[in-house]
Protein backbone atom coordinates (compact mmCIF):
# COMPACT_ATOMS: atom_id res chain seq x y z
CA UNK A 1 0.00 0.00 0.00
CA UNK A 2 1.43 3.41 -0.97
CA UNK A 3 0.47 6.26 1.36
CA UNK A 4 0.49 9.21 -1.03
CA UNK A 5 -0.42 11.83 1.59
CA UNK A 6 3.03 11.67 3.17
CA UNK A 7 6.12 13.52 2.07
CA UNK A 8 8.14 11.44 -0.37
CA UNK A 9 7.07 7.88 -1.06
CA UNK A 10 6.10 5.92 2.02
CA UNK A 11 4.95 2.33 1.68
CA UNK A 12 3.59 -0.11 4.22
CA UNK A 13 4.48 -3.77 3.87
CA UNK A 14 4.85 -6.96 5.90
CA UNK A 15 8.09 -8.30 7.31
CA UNK A 16 10.66 -9.65 4.91
CA UNK A 17 14.00 -11.36 5.31
CA UNK A 18 16.74 -9.02 6.50
CA UNK A 19 14.46 -6.56 8.34
CA UNK A 20 15.36 -7.53 11.92
CA UNK A 21 18.40 -5.37 12.61
CA UNK A 22 17.01 -2.28 10.86
CA UNK A 23 13.63 -2.70 12.56
CA UNK A 24 15.35 -2.79 15.96
CA UNK A 25 17.40 0.27 15.02
CA UNK A 26 14.33 2.25 13.94
CA UNK A 27 12.51 1.22 17.14
CA UNK A 28 15.43 2.47 19.25
CA UNK A 29 15.61 5.78 17.35
CA UNK A 30 11.88 6.22 17.94
CA UNK A 31 11.97 5.31 21.65
CA UNK A 32 15.58 5.70 22.82
CA UNK A 33 14.63 5.24 26.49
CA UNK A 34 13.01 1.89 25.62
CA UNK A 35 15.26 0.65 22.86
CA UNK A 36 15.53 -2.94 21.72
CA UNK A 37 18.25 -5.08 20.19
CA UNK A 38 17.81 -7.29 17.16
CA UNK A 39 18.21 -10.35 19.37
CA UNK A 40 15.49 -9.27 21.83
CA UNK A 41 13.23 -8.40 18.92
CA UNK A 42 13.79 -11.86 17.50
CA UNK A 43 13.17 -13.64 20.80
CA UNK A 44 10.16 -11.64 22.01
CA UNK A 45 8.43 -10.92 18.71
CA UNK A 46 9.62 -12.91 15.70
CA UNK A 47 9.90 -16.24 17.56
CA UNK A 48 6.73 -15.77 19.58
CA UNK A 49 4.47 -18.77 19.15
CA UNK A 50 1.63 -16.57 17.87
CA UNK A 51 3.72 -14.48 15.49
CA UNK A 52 2.26 -13.97 12.02
CA UNK A 53 4.40 -11.91 9.63
CA UNK A 54 1.24 -10.55 8.01
CA UNK A 55 0.39 -8.78 11.28
CA UNK A 56 3.65 -6.84 11.43
CA UNK A 57 3.20 -3.73 9.29
CA UNK A 58 6.41 -1.90 8.40
CA UNK A 59 6.51 1.61 6.98
CA UNK A 60 9.38 2.26 4.60
CA UNK A 61 10.53 5.44 2.90
CA UNK A 62 13.22 5.32 0.22
CA UNK A 63 14.44 1.98 1.51
CA UNK A 64 14.59 2.98 5.19
CA UNK A 65 12.24 1.70 7.90
CA UNK A 66 10.44 4.69 9.42
CA UNK A 67 7.68 3.07 11.46
CA UNK A 68 5.93 -0.16 12.39
CA UNK A 69 2.97 -1.63 14.21
CA UNK A 70 2.59 -5.18 15.43
CA UNK A 71 -0.83 -6.84 15.65
CA UNK A 72 -1.22 -10.35 17.04
CA UNK A 73 -4.00 -12.78 17.85
CA UNK A 74 -3.78 -16.18 19.46
CA UNK A 75 -3.00 -19.13 17.24
CA UNK A 76 -1.87 -21.19 20.24
CA UNK A 77 -4.06 -21.07 23.35
CA UNK A 78 -2.44 -19.40 26.34
CA UNK A 79 -4.30 -21.59 28.83
CA UNK A 80 -6.34 -24.71 28.12
CA UNK A 81 -7.98 -24.53 24.71
CA UNK A 82 -9.16 -20.89 24.81
CA UNK A 83 -7.87 -19.03 21.77
CA UNK A 84 -9.71 -15.83 22.81
CA UNK A 85 -10.86 -15.47 19.20
CA UNK A 86 -12.52 -12.07 19.66
CA UNK A 87 -9.43 -10.46 21.25
CA UNK A 88 -6.28 -9.15 19.60
CA UNK A 89 -3.30 -7.17 20.81
CA UNK A 90 -1.06 -4.38 19.62
CA UNK A 91 2.10 -4.88 21.69
CA UNK A 92 3.95 -1.96 20.09
CA UNK A 93 4.00 0.69 17.39
CA UNK A 94 6.45 3.45 16.58
CA UNK A 95 7.25 6.18 14.06
CA UNK A 96 10.73 7.66 13.76
CA UNK A 97 10.88 11.37 14.71
CA UNK A 98 11.46 12.62 11.16
CA UNK A 99 8.17 11.08 9.95
CA UNK A 100 5.82 12.15 12.73
CA UNK A 101 2.91 14.61 12.52
CA UNK A 102 1.87 13.42 9.04
CA UNK A 103 -0.63 10.73 10.05
CA UNK A 104 1.65 7.72 9.64
CA UNK A 105 1.00 6.40 13.15
CA UNK A 106 -2.75 6.57 12.60
CA UNK A 107 -2.43 4.86 9.22
CA UNK A 108 -0.39 2.02 10.71
CA UNK A 109 -2.84 1.41 13.54
CA UNK A 110 -5.74 1.56 11.08
CA UNK A 111 -4.01 -1.17 9.06
CA UNK A 112 -3.55 -3.23 12.21
CA UNK A 113 -7.23 -2.83 13.12
CA UNK A 114 -8.30 -3.96 9.66
CA UNK A 115 -6.06 -7.01 9.78
CA UNK A 116 -7.30 -8.04 13.23
CA UNK A 117 -10.92 -7.38 12.25
CA UNK A 118 -10.42 -9.65 9.25
CA UNK A 119 -9.52 -12.44 11.66
CA UNK A 120 -12.69 -11.99 13.71
CA UNK A 121 -11.22 -9.76 16.41
CA UNK A 122 -13.65 -7.31 18.04
CA UNK A 123 -11.53 -5.85 20.85
CA UNK A 124 -7.88 -4.80 20.85
CA UNK A 125 -5.64 -4.51 23.91
CA UNK A 126 -2.54 -2.30 24.08
CA UNK A 127 -0.25 -3.85 25.11
CA UNK A 128 -0.42 -6.44 27.97
CA UNK A 129 0.13 -9.36 25.63
CA UNK A 130 1.32 -12.70 26.98
CA UNK A 131 3.48 -14.66 26.73
CA UNK A 132 5.82 -11.95 25.43
CA UNK A 133 5.47 -8.25 26.13
CA UNK A 134 8.21 -5.66 26.15
CA UNK A 135 6.33 -3.21 28.38
CA UNK A 136 3.01 -3.80 30.19
CA UNK A 137 1.29 -0.84 28.55
CA UNK A 138 1.77 2.76 27.47
CA UNK A 139 3.90 5.07 29.58
CA UNK A 140 1.82 8.20 29.12
CA UNK A 141 4.38 10.46 30.77
CA UNK A 142 7.08 9.30 28.39
CA UNK A 143 4.92 9.09 25.26
CA UNK A 144 2.16 11.73 25.44
CA UNK A 145 1.74 11.95 21.65
CA UNK A 146 1.12 8.22 21.41
CA UNK A 147 -1.42 8.51 24.23
CA UNK A 148 -3.30 11.24 22.38
CA UNK A 149 -3.31 9.21 19.17
CA UNK A 150 -4.55 6.01 20.81
CA UNK A 151 -7.28 7.89 22.69
CA UNK A 152 -8.46 9.43 19.40
CA UNK A 153 -8.75 5.92 17.96
CA UNK A 154 -11.02 4.67 20.71
CA UNK A 155 -8.62 3.28 23.31
CA UNK A 156 -9.52 3.73 26.97
CA UNK A 157 -7.60 2.73 30.09
CA UNK A 158 -8.57 -0.54 31.79
CA UNK A 159 -5.59 -1.04 34.15
CA UNK A 160 -2.82 1.13 35.57
CA UNK A 161 0.10 -0.98 36.84
CA UNK A 162 3.41 0.35 38.12
CA UNK A 163 7.01 -0.69 37.67
CA UNK A 164 8.96 -0.65 40.94
CA UNK A 165 12.66 -0.62 41.78
CA UNK A 166 14.78 -1.01 44.91
CA UNK A 167 18.51 -0.46 45.32
CA UNK A 168 20.38 -3.43 46.80
CA UNK A 169 23.54 -1.46 47.51
CA UNK A 170 24.10 -1.92 51.24
CA UNK A 171 21.09 -4.23 51.56
CA UNK A 172 20.83 -6.10 54.86
CA UNK A 173 17.94 -8.28 55.96
CA UNK A 174 16.03 -6.68 58.88
CA UNK A 175 16.63 -8.44 62.20
CA UNK A 176 12.91 -9.09 62.77
CA UNK A 177 12.67 -10.87 59.42
CA UNK A 178 15.72 -12.99 60.29
CA UNK A 179 14.07 -13.91 63.59
CA UNK A 180 10.87 -14.92 61.79
CA UNK A 181 12.86 -17.11 59.40
CA UNK A 182 14.59 -18.82 62.32
CA UNK A 183 11.23 -19.38 64.03
CA UNK A 184 9.65 -20.91 60.93
CA UNK A 185 12.60 -23.20 60.35
CA UNK A 186 12.42 -24.20 63.99
CA UNK A 187 8.80 -25.24 63.38
CA UNK A 188 9.86 -27.47 60.51
CA UNK A 189 9.34 -25.15 57.52
CA UNK A 190 11.69 -25.43 54.56
CA UNK A 191 12.75 -22.05 53.16
CA UNK A 192 15.26 -22.39 50.36
CA UNK A 193 16.09 -23.64 46.88
CA UNK A 194 13.62 -26.19 45.48
CA UNK A 195 14.75 -29.60 44.38
CA UNK A 196 13.56 -30.93 41.04
CA UNK A 197 10.50 -32.64 42.51
CA UNK A 198 9.42 -29.38 44.21
CA UNK A 199 9.11 -27.72 40.80
CA UNK A 200 6.04 -29.79 39.99
CA UNK A 201 3.81 -28.40 42.80
CA UNK A 202 5.40 -24.96 42.41
CA UNK A 203 4.39 -24.71 38.76
CA UNK A 204 0.96 -26.12 39.55
CA UNK A 205 0.15 -23.55 42.25
CA UNK A 206 1.60 -20.74 40.14
CA UNK A 207 -0.77 -21.61 37.30
CA UNK A 208 -3.84 -22.67 39.30
CA UNK A 209 -3.81 -20.04 42.06
CA UNK A 210 -2.11 -17.07 40.43
CA UNK A 211 -1.48 -16.68 36.71
CA UNK A 212 -1.15 -19.28 33.98
CA UNK A 213 1.60 -17.19 32.38
CA UNK A 214 3.64 -17.44 35.59
CA UNK A 215 3.54 -21.23 35.33
CA UNK A 216 4.73 -20.99 31.72
CA UNK A 217 7.50 -18.55 32.62
CA UNK A 218 8.85 -20.71 35.46
CA UNK A 219 8.77 -23.88 33.36
CA UNK A 220 10.46 -22.28 30.35
CA UNK A 221 13.09 -20.55 32.50
CA UNK A 222 14.13 -23.77 34.21
CA UNK A 223 14.13 -25.77 30.97
CA UNK A 224 16.14 -22.96 29.40
CA UNK A 225 18.88 -23.35 31.99
CA UNK A 226 17.97 -20.89 34.76
CA UNK A 227 19.70 -22.02 37.99
CA UNK A 228 17.16 -23.14 40.58
CA UNK A 229 19.07 -21.12 43.19
CA UNK A 230 17.16 -18.16 41.78
CA UNK A 231 13.98 -19.62 43.33
CA UNK A 232 13.12 -19.63 47.04
CA UNK A 233 10.18 -21.82 48.10
CA UNK A 234 8.28 -22.08 51.37
CA UNK A 235 7.34 -25.65 52.22
CA UNK A 236 5.22 -26.40 55.29
CA UNK A 237 6.24 -28.96 57.91
CA UNK A 238 3.77 -31.31 56.18
CA UNK A 239 5.68 -30.92 52.92
CA UNK A 240 3.30 -28.65 50.95
CA UNK A 241 4.67 -25.83 48.79
CA UNK A 242 2.71 -22.77 49.93
CA UNK A 243 4.65 -19.93 48.35
CA UNK A 244 7.72 -18.84 46.45
CA UNK A 245 9.71 -15.87 45.22
CA UNK A 246 12.29 -15.75 42.45
CA UNK A 247 14.37 -13.60 40.15
CA UNK A 248 16.00 -13.89 36.75
CA UNK A 249 12.94 -15.59 35.30
CA UNK A 250 12.44 -13.32 32.32
CA UNK A 251 15.17 -13.08 29.68
CA UNK A 252 17.70 -14.27 32.32
CA UNK A 253 17.93 -10.74 33.77
CA UNK A 254 19.34 -11.37 37.26
CA UNK A 255 18.05 -8.09 38.71
CA UNK A 256 14.47 -8.62 37.54
CA UNK A 257 12.39 -9.83 40.48
CA UNK A 258 9.40 -12.15 40.23
CA UNK A 259 7.07 -13.82 39.91
CA UNK A 260 6.22 -14.08 43.61
CA UNK A 261 3.20 -15.52 45.40
CA UNK A 262 1.88 -16.96 48.66
CA UNK A 263 -1.24 -19.11 48.79
CA UNK A 264 -4.24 -17.49 50.52
CA UNK A 265 -4.17 -19.86 53.49
CA UNK A 266 -0.68 -18.64 54.41
CA UNK A 267 -1.21 -14.91 53.99
CA UNK A 268 -1.01 -12.77 57.10
CA UNK A 269 1.70 -15.01 58.59
CA UNK A 270 4.65 -12.95 57.40
CA UNK A 271 5.59 -15.63 54.87
CA UNK A 272 5.47 -13.19 51.94
CA UNK A 273 7.85 -10.79 53.67
CA UNK A 274 10.19 -13.69 54.49
CA UNK A 275 10.28 -14.94 50.90
CA UNK A 276 10.79 -11.44 49.53
CA UNK A 277 13.74 -10.71 51.83
CA UNK A 278 15.33 -14.12 51.30
CA UNK A 279 15.26 -13.46 47.57
CA UNK A 280 16.70 -9.95 47.93
CA UNK A 281 19.46 -11.36 50.12
CA UNK A 282 20.29 -13.99 47.53
CA UNK A 283 20.21 -11.42 44.71
CA UNK A 284 22.67 -9.30 46.67
CA UNK A 285 24.92 -12.34 47.19
CA UNK A 286 24.92 -12.87 43.42
CA UNK A 287 26.12 -9.30 42.85
CA UNK A 288 22.86 -7.60 41.87
CA UNK A 289 22.86 -3.86 42.54
CA UNK A 290 19.09 -3.49 42.30
CA UNK A 291 15.81 -5.38 42.17
CA UNK A 292 13.04 -4.33 39.82
CA UNK A 293 9.91 -5.54 38.10
CA UNK A 294 7.48 -4.15 35.55
CA UNK A 295 4.07 -4.91 36.96
CA UNK A 296 2.46 -4.28 40.35
CA UNK A 297 -1.31 -3.81 40.37
CA UNK A 298 -2.34 -0.39 41.59
CA UNK A 299 -3.44 -0.48 45.25
CA UNK A 300 -2.76 -4.21 45.68
CA UNK A 301 -1.55 -5.93 48.86
CA UNK A 302 1.61 -6.91 47.00
CA UNK A 303 2.40 -3.32 46.01
CA UNK A 304 1.98 -2.26 49.66
CA UNK A 305 4.43 -4.97 50.76
CA UNK A 306 6.93 -3.88 48.12
CA UNK A 307 6.68 -0.27 49.31
CA UNK A 308 7.31 -1.32 52.93
CA UNK A 309 10.36 -3.27 51.72
CA UNK A 310 11.92 -0.21 50.11
CA UNK A 311 10.62 -0.48 46.55
CA UNK A 312 9.42 2.70 44.88
CA UNK A 313 7.30 3.15 41.76
CA UNK A 314 9.51 4.31 38.91
CA UNK A 315 7.04 4.20 35.99
CA UNK A 316 3.33 3.73 35.49
CA UNK A 317 1.61 2.23 32.48
CA UNK A 318 -1.84 2.43 30.93
CA UNK A 319 -3.23 -0.84 29.66
CA UNK A 320 -5.68 0.23 26.97
CA UNK A 321 -8.65 -1.36 25.24
CA UNK A 322 -10.56 -0.45 22.07
CA UNK A 323 -13.60 -1.99 20.45
CA UNK A 324 -13.21 -2.34 16.69
CA UNK A 325 -16.48 -4.01 15.77
CA UNK A 326 -17.29 -7.21 13.92
CA UNK A 327 -15.32 -8.47 10.94
CA UNK A 328 -16.66 -7.36 7.63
Amino acid sequence: MTLMQFPGTTTVRSLRSGDGAELAHAWTRSAPQDGITARRLRNLILLDRNFDADGLFIAEDQGAIVGAVYAVRRRVAHDGDDLEPSTGWIPFFFVVPSHRSHGLGRALITQAFAWLRGHGVREVIFSAYTPNYVLPGLDVERYPEASTLLASMGFTRVEHPSAMDRSLIGYQMPSEVRERIDALRGEGWYLGTPDDDDLVPLIRIAGDSFNSDWARAIREAVVGGMPTERIIIAKSPEGSVLGWAMHGTYESVVERFGPFGVLPESRGTGLGKVLLHLTLERMTALGAHSAWFLWADEGSTASALYAKTGFAATRTFDILRAEIGDSE
